[in-house]
């Protein structure tokens, strides 16, 4: 089973770009697709909102598209959205900058970047006023500051753990000053902690638990050739080490995602997605029965031009990938592509 819908084209519903998917699924099965709506152009700042569509049927229809998050004239964006099964409730990380206080602003220390959450608690019908949450996750060196953008998880624990990363200082040189690191609420989303921080040159991440307890966490990479990073966590996400890089995982610098399909005793399966080429083209979808020390090759989703992405898993237990992707350039639209276990492994798994 495959099927593709089209949930966000550029240059339509007031917006020059929608960018950056996540995605989320509720305890009730509802769907929610969230990207950030770029008002006057494809920059990374600007007037920029957050955007959402639901599905209340497995991903077959879907809701118009609504503005959830509007900061005026400045930017709101990088979603990171994490259900809490425990209370049903939705939580969103985001971060704000000012329209014009570009990344090159606030790595040079120039311009702020601050870090809020916001929730719902009806299924995304409605969301809380953002809170800011800067001083608690934020340490006062770093300069640049990204939540996810892609879900987050619940550990088994009942701990929230949202991937993220920094710049330390003012050094642009990214292999040497950006981490990846996590924040993590132990009280259902109340309050935010800042958690483990990785290696040197790691940027936008993705987390999964792993069978044993532990947490893996794998990353853009600005460090050599271009493969993507990864880190472990063997204490809930309060640090990280065992660093390294895949070299099964090519990637272009960019963004990816990771989910656990399965947790059998005779079957484990993570997948993982991301444009698996040197370029931005080939968004593939991989999949992992060893808690990720190695990968399938994984099958081609779009050949074409491809960028950001995010997995979840559906209620009926098809796989759903949101993603960008284009035909000119990976930023003309965000498509959904649903499929289930067959069609990614041809019917065949080891």
């Amino acid at each position: 089973m495959y099927n593709e819908l089209t949930l966000f084209v550029s240059g339509e519903g007031g917006y020059h770009t929608y960018r950056i998917p996540a995605i989320v699924v509720s305890g009730k099965g509802t769907i929610l697709a969230f990207c950030e709506g770029r008002k006057n152009s494809s920059s990374d700042s600007g007037d920029i909102d957050i955007v959402m569509r639901r599905s209340f049927d497995n991903g077959r229809t879907w809701e118009p598209t609504r503005t959830i998050i509007d900061d005026g004239t400045d930017t709101a964006g990088n979603p990171a959205p994490v259900f809490d099964k425990d209370t049903g409730i939705i939580w969103m990380l985001i971060t704000k900058n000012l329209a014009d206080g570009p990344e090159s602003m606030i790595v040079a220390g120039k311009a702020p970047r601050t870090v809020w959450v916001t929730y719902s608690s009806d299924d995304g019908k409605t969301w809380a006023e953002p809170k800011e949450i800067t001083e608690d996750v934020k340490k006062p060196s770093w300069t640049w500051y990204a939540t996810g953008p892609c879900h987050g998880i619940q550990l088994t624990n009942g701990r929230l753990v949202i991937p993220c990363d920094h710049v330390d200082g003012t050094d642009t040189d990214y292999s040497k000053s950006a981490h990846s690191h996590v924040i993590y609420s132990d009280d259902h989303g109340q309050t935010w902690k800042l958690g483990g921080i990785t290696q040197a040159g790691t940027n936008e991440c993705v987390v999964v638990q792993t069978v044993d307890g532990s947490i893996y966490l794998n990353a853009r990479n600005y460090v050599g050739a271009k493969r993507r990073a990864y880190a472990w966590s063997y204490d809930n996400g309060e640090t990280f080490t065992d660093f390294g890089w895949d070299e099964k995982l090519v990637e272009p610098i960019c963004q990816g995602s990771m989910i656990r399909f399965t947790d059998l005793h005779d079957r484990n399966r993570i997948l993982f997605s991301n444009p698996a080429s040197t370029n931005r083209e080939r968004m593939t979808v991989r999949l992992s029965y060893n808690e990720c020390h190695s990968w399938t090759d994984g099958k081609v989703l779009y050949s074409g031009p491809s960028a950001y992405s995010d997995l979840c898993i559906i209620s009926d237990m098809s796989i759903g990938c949101l993603y960008e992707c284009g035909k000119a350039n990976p930023y003309e639209t965000i498509k959904f592509a649903q499929f289930d276990l067959e069609w990614l492994t041809d019917g065949v798994e080891p």
